[in-house]
């Protein structure tokens, strides 16, 4: 697959049964690492989170390949330009959903509570269902027009329930909790995190696909 190739709007490879197959292997491969890389950045500069390698692993196996999966079936012409595209939407698409939370939800706990708590926060979680069912199908929503490929919605949606579990849980809360100005710097961390993770997972997929 020419991923690196220019993008000047040609068919560069068709996106057939073959094709969609080396996606998921690649898009599979690809979220294993960025997973382990993203867990290796947590535990040396944030917190010990080595204890849920494999947990970490298998939700970037299992994002990876429902990237890869749908990304195959929406797009045609396999460019580059429109992988780190398809890529960028659902990270812009997460800074949009932590804006949204924030917006719509009133602070009912801080972090300290939260990090003294050590475990996952479902009383917030559960308040922030109705946010986070929206978005989910909102997100499917806007790629599958800005691709204009509305046939690909159920995978597309597929792709949107696997990275909100894995991803947008902690973002959706952010509204929920108190945020002294001394730390406002764990949400630009959370964001960043996510970032760096999009960015390593979309080249690392551009350059397995490039190697297959």
């Amino acid at each position: 697959m020419r991923m690196g190739a220019p993008d000047t709007g040609e068919p560069i490879m068709e996106s057939t049964g073959t094709a969609r197959a080396n996606f998921v292997r690649s898009g599979t491969i690809a979220g294993v690492v960025s997973a382990l890389i993203f867990t290796i950045v947590h535990q040396i500069f944030i917190s010990d989170i080595w204890f849920s390698v494999p947990v970490m692993l298998i939700a970037g196996a299992l994002c990876g390949l429902s990237l890869g999966w749908s990304y195959g079936i929406l797009v045609n012409v396999p460019t580059l330009k429109n992988w780190l595209a398809y890529n960028l939407v659902y990270v812009a698409m997460f800074g949009l959903l932590g804006a949204v939370s924030v917006a719509a939800f009133e602070p009912i706990t801080t972090v300290a509570v939260l990090i003294e708590a050590n475990e996952l926060p479902n009383e917030l979680i559960g308040k922030a269902l109705p946010l986070i069912v929206v978005f989910t199908f909102a997100a499917a929503a806007v790629v599958t027009a800005l691709f204009r490929r509305r046939s690909a919605f159920s995978p597309v949606l597929l792709t949107s329930v696997a990275l909100v579990l894995t991803l947008g849980l902690n973002v959706s809360i952010i509204g929920l909790v108190s945020l002294p100005s001394g730390s406002l710097f764990l949400v630009i961390e959370l964001f960043g995190l996510v970032l760096a993770l999009g960015a390593v997972f979309a080249m690392a997929f551009a350059a397995w696909s490039e190697s297959g």
